[in-house]
């Protein structure tokens, strides 16, 4: 059983005794008199004088007034304007038969006494199968024939079933477009026409400070849950590719993840995508600029198509340059850190270029790698067919490799 806070009706005043009623007004004129005996009837007048003056007027009151109304009135109308456009994202899978192991679980009396039980689940020995929703998340129409923009972590599953459900219950079977290898970032495709595409922001022109809507599918459960709040920060890097990010402190939770991130006039400014859970309020979304590359290439070529080096590699700081022996405190040191995967991609652009496993890039055009200019950042300036020069260091030495930066091969997993 959820257990939830239920908020308490403010309590009625306490009816006053005759005591407390004719002990006030002795008690005011004992005041009085104490003004009167020490001359301050002075000081009296100008402090209601002052006190007058620090109020506010009836016409700054109602300036504050109006300001409320609009800006309740535009959100409302945002959401309005919007919410058909966001959609809910469930993700199924077919498994094998579960049963339960515990004969309590989901007992509504065990419950009640000993707190809701975990459910352990078994194979149930038949070897049936059956569809089960194994996570679920948030999209938004970026085309009128059914193109759906989320993250890349929502798309969680490989042989999975995906569908669509819009704010009036219309549900469609969707098919992944593609999953971008630089950002956290996916696209599905629905087969429907005339659609209504939200329309996209310059996030470049984002201020700290501007009130934001959150829309999504909170918890998997709650679907279309409006939230809303200020930009709290910008350019926020979070590890890994996750930089560059809008913080802000519109609720965010699971399931809200691939939603948009709205302005007052109701345009995207980034994608909802993660929540520091150490704090409250902490919330981070992509800049949409960021997705524009993506929908523009996927609308051109079918898919997303960036350029990369094609190479896995570490971020290099005073930590990890102390605990490996490096002589940097900056760079990308090339390293897999999974098993069966080499540091540099075979055939890809860093390959053809001659870097090996154990090389740190120092810059790239003579822009320094560090915690201002991370390797993803610079390399999204460019365009497949660019050539770029590279300051490695290989076997004690620094040298300058030319690099033509390529397409990576839509199969690898890298971050680079």
């Amino acid at each position: 059983m959820q257990q939830y806070d239920i908020p308490q009706p403010p309590r009625p005043p306490r009816p006053k005794t005759p005591s407390q009623t004719q002990s006030r007004p002795v008690f005011t004129v004992i005041l009085l008199l104490c003004g009167f005996i020490s001359g301050a009837v002075g000081g009296g007048i100008t402090g209601y004088v002052a006190s007058s003056a620090n109020r506010p007027t009836a016409e700054a009151q109602n300036t504050e007034t109006t300001r409320t109304v609009v800006e309740e009135s535009e959100t409302t109308t945002v959401v309005e304007d919007t919410k058909s456009s966001v959609v809910s994202i469930i993700i199924s899978k077919e498994l094998q038969k579960q049963r339960a192991s515990n004969p309590f679980a989901g007992n509504p009396f065990f419950d009640d006494f000993f707190g809701q039980q975990q459910q352990q689940q078994e194979d149930d020995g038949t070897g049936e199968t059956e569809t089960v929703e194994i996570c679920s998340g948030t999209g938004f129409v970026i085309s009128e024939d059914g193109m759906i923009l989320t993250n890349r972590h929502v798309i969680c599953e490989e042989n999975a079933e995906y569908t669509v459900v819009f704010d009036d219950g219309t549900t469609y079977d969707a098919k992944v477009l593609a999953r971008d290898q630089l950002t956290d970032l996916a696209i599905l495709k629905i087969e429907a026409t005339g659609l209504k595409p939200l329309e996209l922001a310059d996030s470049d022109e984002v201020e700290q400070g501007q009130t934001v809507i959150a829309i999504g599918n909170t918890l998997g459960q709650y679907s279309n849950t409006v939230t809303k709040g200020i930009v709290s920060g910008l350019s926020r890097d979070i590890g890994g590719n996750y930089t560059g990010l809008i913080q802000t402190d519109a609720a965010i939770n699971e399931g809200n993840s691939g939603g948009p991130l709205l302005n007052l006039s109701g345009e995207v400014i980034g994608i909802n995508t993660a929540v520091d859970r150490s704090g409250e309020g902490i919330g981070f979304a992509i800049p949409v600029n960021e997705a524009k590359v993506a929908i523009d290439s996927v609308k051109e070529y079918g898919r997303i198509v960036r350029p990369a080096l094609g190479i896995r590699y570490i971020p290099i700081d005073a930590a990890l340059a102390e605990a490996n022996n490096l002589p940097y405190t900056y760079g990308a040191y090339i390293r897999s850190d999974l098993q069966k995967q080499f540091g540099v991609i075979s055939g890809s652009a860093a390959d053809k270029a001659g870097l090996q496993e154990g090389d740190i890039i120092l810059e790239i055009d003579g822009v320094k790698i560090d915690e201002e200019n991370t390797l993803p950042e610079i390399i999204k300036q460019y365009v497949i067919g660019d050539v770029i020069t590279v300051k490695v260091y290989h076997d004690g030495e620094e040298g300058d490799v030319t690099i033509t930066l390529e397409e990576l091969p839509q199969a690898e997993n890298t971050n680079q």
